[in-house]
């Protein structure tokens, strides 16, 4: 009787230990090289978190997670490790929720293939090595292919993050790129807006020339198709979209035109930005307060995008050798050299206006704005997951406290996506997208560029890993 239940007992445990490996996902070969964590049930132990919500950085924390779920968070001395469970420690670390970036484009502007040249098989590889682990592509120049990779992605065929593909950009005639569509009206917009509906992309953005007939037919279309629409504005004024409509709105003060008083309706004002927003007081000034109010009350949401912003300012910009070493060496040398160049560069009317967009963004937050961030990794120094970092940096340098730059770049912007249920924090029940980082980030925000480990849905990439697949393409592929 006794070897009976002794066998019974075995069984069971056998049992139970072959149901736990069969929750091993299983990754493709692109993939499973790039893994360093692949186990059921994960500890991370002794760590410093920052849990996204916004609140203090709370140190010796342990976060249990299993099957890709957070099971358990909160002191070491109180979370008990699960057996079995696969134990990092994490002393000398912090954790933070896996970066959620709001316009981080599938192209770079090429100095070797030129502008707007697809990344589609780099880029996905970046912004997982950097962190970011959900994008939404704001602007796009092939959805089709966007699409496709975000399938790749879902089925673990390819490395990547999550990716909610925006359709192409709505864009109204006039100058501007060749890769976007020109609208020819608004019944244009609302085709364009119904198509691609259907094929399956989640969000719209509207670009600089379109006029208020055109974004407010496309914001109307999209919301019949329960879709929204962001937009990055020239033509049109923040407060005009906001009536209109709209659900966001991207890169902050320095695209409102609104503030020029020689605005003609639905164009772009031929003034310079010094011009524009050089004596405008942003801080206390009343027709900021009433963007910012009307924004506030129709809950539009903004997105920070202060790493492109600052390449006006090339003086102040450090040089990442990150950047340099991923990029293809032609498209290095120039960067550099546009670097070096820039160091010499006279831009302190530049300056002061990146500073102004800094306090536009603390204000909406202070006035109760949802604020969230993306890189636009489109140019120059500003490559995808490295922009993102250079943001996290300059958010702090805007005033907000670590944790609160957390927030925006994660918690924030999963809310923004609607996602915010699943991701974003650090709470028992969500998905387990995670970053360890080495150091202290809430008292050290370069830290930032020192992940160690970013974790998708509970399994472990090595960053370095997916950075030794793409070293040298950036600009090529």
């Amino acid at each position: 009787m006794q070897r009976v239940v002794t066998s019974s007992l075995a069984i069971v445990a056998l049992s139970l230990a072959v149901g736990a490996a069969s929750q091993t996902r299983q990754f493709g070969r692109q993939v499973a090289p790039l893994l360093s964590v692949n186990a059921p049930v994960v500890a991370i132990t002794h760590a410093t978190l920052i849990d996204g919500t916004g609140a203090p950085a709370r140190s010796d924390q342990t976060v249990v997670f299993s099957d890709g779920k957070i099971t358990a968070v909160g002191p070491s001395a109180s979370v008990a490790v699960p057996t079995g469970a696969q134990v990092i420690d994490a002393t000398g670390h912090t954790v933070t929720p896996g970066i959620v970036g709001l316009h981080d484009h599938m192209y770079y502007g090429s100095p070797v293939g030129g502008s707007m040249r697809p990344m589609l098989y780099s880029y996905p590889r970046l912004f997982l090595a950097g962190g970011v682990t959900t994008i939404r592509t704001t602007g796009s120049v092939d959805s089709y292919q966007e699409l496709n990779i975000r399938e790749a992605i879902t089925r673990l065929e390819q490395p990547g993050p999550e990716i909610h593909v925006t359709g192409p950009y709505l864009q109204g005639p006039g100058g501007g790129i060749g890769a976007m569509h020109p609208l020819k009206g608004p019944d244009d917009a609302r085709r364009m807006v119904r198509y691609w509906a259907e094929e399956g992309v989640t969000w719209f953005k509207a670009y600089t020339q379109i006029s208020r007939a055109e974004l407010g037919a496309a914001i109307d279309e999209a919301h019949k198709a329960k879709i929204k629409v962001t937009a990055h504005l020239c033509s049109v004024g923040f407060r005009e979209a906001v009536a209109l409509g709209i659900d966001s709105l991207e890169h902050g003060l320095l695209t409102n035109s609104e503030y020029w008083p020689g605005k003609k309706p639905d164009e772009c004002p031929s003034a310079t930005d010094v011009e524009i927003y050089g004596t405008l007081d942003v801080e206390n000034g009343a027709a900021v307060k009433q963007t910012i109010d009307d924004m506030v009350k129709r809950n539009v949401s903004l997105t920070s995008t202060l790493a492109v912003m600052e390449l006006s300012s090339p003086s102040r910009i450090p040089l990442d050798q990150r950047v340099i070493d991923v990029l293809h060496p032609d498209a290095a040398k120039a960067i550099q050299t546009w670097h070096a160049n820039g160091q010499k560069r006279d831009d302190k009317p530049q300056q002061a206006l990146l500073k102004k967009a800094m306090q536009f963004e603390r204000r909406f937050v202070a006035a109760g704005g949802l604020l969230g961030a993306g890189s636009d990794p489109c140019c120059l120094s500003v490559v995808a997951g490295y922009g993102d970092h250079r943001n996290f940096e300059l958010l702090v340098e805007a005033g907000f406290t670590p944790e609160q730059a957390v927030q925006v770049m994660t918690a924030n912007g999963a809310k923004i996506l609607g996602i915010d249920k699943r991701v974003g924090t650090i709470t028992t029940g969500k998905q387990a997208d995670l970053l360890v980082i080495k150091g202290d980030l809430s008292k050290d925000p370069t830290a930032i560029k020192k992940i160690t480990t970013v974790f998708r849905e509970g399994t472990g990439y090595d960053p370095e890993r997916l950075l030794k697949t793409i070293r040298g393409l950036i600009g090529v592929r």
